[in-house]
């Protein structure tokens, strides 16, 4: 639903501006969440200290693009995606990347990528109708087929997970009162639209924030979560049977205002997860979050 950053529109208004603006801040909580919910590290000893995690400044050679999605596939592979329809990949630990962007897509917003290795990758567009889509490469990114472009002016796709190489999930925005989950059994080649009878009214002015990728994570073969704002209530949702039924549990996180929700999720299993959120409209700090 809504999703902060900067928008291809310039001056947007109305529900696609609200969308669109709740898209930047959720980026910054992805390599967070993802080191909270890590395996638990070792106490050091004397000799660990020399090795103590660090971090160096790579150049991407994309000094214009605002990247929003990233899968890290092993030490040596990862790729990312974000603005002007950009992705790139990196098999050398981050020394270099190379653009492979699909061809045509500058004027698309990348907010989540999903790779399996090297060589294979799923990545997301979101917006309204036709902006929201879906690519896959099988080759590192020298070829894209578009196998999802959705048809529906009232559909906005906030995030995409996969559980295996196979099985997956993007969710959209509430369409007729009911976030729409989409689904795939092939990898992301071909994709169907879920029944909504198993999933729970949405509140009124509900949604996702399609910020980095992480309002739709998975664990295990079949546990999904969905985060929401936007509402008077910040919910996650969880299915335990690939999206085709969910419960939802409030939280304690800021709600009551489109700025304010979850914005991401990890889960290192079934029942141990973080989920972070708050206020992201500038110059208003949300002491609370």
């Amino acid at each position: 639903m809504r999703r902060w950053g900067s928008t291809r529109r310039q001056g947007t208004t109305g529900r696609t501006g609200r969308r669109l603006r709740r898209a930047t801040a959720a980026a910054a909580c992805a390599a967070a969440l993802a080191a909270l919910t890590a395996v638990p590290a070792q106490a050091q000893g004397p000799s660990d200290q020399k090795r103590a995690p660090h971090w160096s400044l790579k150049d991407t050679g994309a000094p214009d693009v605002r990247f929003r999605g990233l899968a890290a596939v092993s030490r040596d592979t990862a790729w990312v995606a974000g603005t002007l329809g950009t992705v790139l990949r990196t098999t050398d630990g981050g020394r270099t990347w190379r653009d492979v962007s699909p061809p045509g897509a500058g004027e698309l917003q990348f907010r989540d990528v999903e790779a399996f290795d090297a060589r294979r990758a799923v990545v997301l567009a979101i917006g309204e109708g036709e902006d929201s889509r879906v690519y896959r490469t099988d080759d590192g990114g020298t070829t894209w087929t578009e196998t999802f472009r959705n048809p529906d002016p009232r559909a906005f796709y906030d995030c995409v997970t996969f559980f295996d190489h196979r099985h997956g999930l993007a969710m959209s925005d509430p369409v007729d009162g009911r976030f729409r989950i989409l689904s795939t059994r092939d990898g992301g080649r071909s994709w169907t639209v879920l029944p909504d009878t198993g999933m729970p009214p949405a509140l009124e002015g509900e949604a996702g924030f399609a910020a980095s990728g992480q309002c739709l994570v998975s664990s295990g073969p079949k546990d999904v979560w969905l985060a929401t704002g936007g509402a008077d209530r910040a919910r996650v949702l969880h299915s335990a049977d690939r999206g085709r039924t969910w419960t939802a549990t409030d939280t304690p996180i800021p709600a009551g205002d489109p700025a304010r929700g979850v914005f991401a999720l990890a889960f290192r299993d079934r029942h141990h997860g973080l989920a972070v959120g708050g206020d992201f409209n500038p110059g208003l700090p949300s002491r609370d979050a």
